[in-house]
């Protein structure tokens, strides 16, 4: 078991598992309706501007292909929407946009607006485009963003959805390539690790966006920008001021000498990760406040020099039954198996 209670083992082959369901869900999906090609790029070229995304990025690579075919040759782009069956998207809208970022040099003769060519800034974007498909920590931060917005997007109830779905959006394509099985299977483990997102056991394999990844789609950031920023109460030491020298993440070697007969590890490790924990069960404000008060009931009473086995079992009881309360996450999971362990070490 990993800190925090997670198993990144059982993650990991969770997410495997789930992309081979899910590679043959979109397969059969395929066969019964071609999903169109789209492109999406991430902002961090300083020749690629942050809006040159979705179908433009995959335009650049096209061109640059068709002019390798036909050098110093205007290419006429209405060929690429109708290439990719991409039938609401205007071709002459497309170009301007590309021109508008100085990419493309567009044929006005007689009125056209269709037939382009790349400047020398579009092919160094091209350059810029090929490059950043090797760059895989990008890529798979784009996938990990692009999934869980995704998942916002599709489902404003916080439904289950098979992820098989985000493969035929734009989200699924870097740099105008699609992520791999690989990309998709380290997103689903990251935003699962992180409690963003929570499987779902059905046939085929769904899954659904939590309230911690609602809240973090809802700032606009990256994942891992909300994964590191600071968070109140994720540590507990200011929540105990009587806490005796014990410093959470080392209550394992806690120990106190009392005439009682009493081992108090285990309400000290349980009042420890309770309070960690407690900002990402779900509860409303006024159920939280109520969870770190008898945490800390329990934590002052466990480290006292004579705890009560009365009183340490009333408080591990109550922390139980409120997380037996809380929205069911891998954290209230294992805070309810801590209380366990501690209740059952009074008998």
């Amino acid at each position: 078991m990993a800190r925090n209670g997670i198993n990144k083992r059982e993650i990991d082959k969770w997410a495997r598992d789930l992309v081979k369901e899910t590679n043959k869900s979109l397969e059969r999906a395929q066969r019964r309706n071609p999903p169109r090609v789209s492109a999406q790029i991430e902002a961090t070229s300083s020749v690629v501007p942050g809006e040159v995304t979705g179908y433009l990025a995959r335009l650049l690579l096209w061109l640059d292909d068709r002019e390798k075919q036909n050098p110093s040759r205007y290419t006429d782009v209405t060929a690429f929407p109708e290439e990719l069956g991409l039938e609401d998207e205007d071709p002459a809208i497309l170009a301007l946009q590309l021109d508008q970022h100085g990419l493309v040099e567009i044929l006005r003769a007689m009125g056209a607006t269709t037939h382009v060519r790349l400047t020398d800034a579009g092919r160094v974007a091209v350059r810029e485009l090929q490059g950043l498909q090797k760059d895989r920590a990008a890529r798979i931060r784009h996938t990990i963003d692009a999934l869980l917005r995704w998942l916002f997007d599709t489902t404003s109830d916080q439904a289950p959805v098979n992820p098989a779905l985000f493969l035929a959006t734009p989200g699924s394509y870097f740099a105008g390539t699609e992520v791999s099985g690989t990309d998709l299977h380290q997103a689903l483990a990251h935003l699962e690790q992180h409690k963003l997102i929570e499987r779902i056991d059905t046939e085929p394999p769904t899954v659904a966006i939590t309230p911690q990844g609602v809240s973090c789609a809802l700032t606009g950031g990256s994942v891992q920008d909300h994964v590191n920023q600071p968070r109140p109460g994720t540590t507990y030491n200011n929540f105990m001021p009587n806490a005796k020298g014990v410093i959470i993440g080392e209550q394992q070697h806690f120990t106190q000498n009392n005439t009682d007969g009493v081992d108090p590890t285990l309400f000290v490790q349980l009042a420890g990760y309770v309070g960690q924990v407690s900002p990402i069960l779900g509860l409303s404000d006024d159920d939280r406040v109520e969870l770190e008060r008898v945490a800390q009931d329990l934590h002052t009473e466990a480290t006292s020099g004579s705890p009560e086995p009365g009183r340490l079992r009333q408080f591990a009881t109550q922390l139980k039954d409120h997380l037996l309360a809380a929205t069911t996450t891998m954290a209230a999971t294992q805070g309810i198996q801590m209380a366990e362990q501690a209740l059952a070490a009074l008998m």
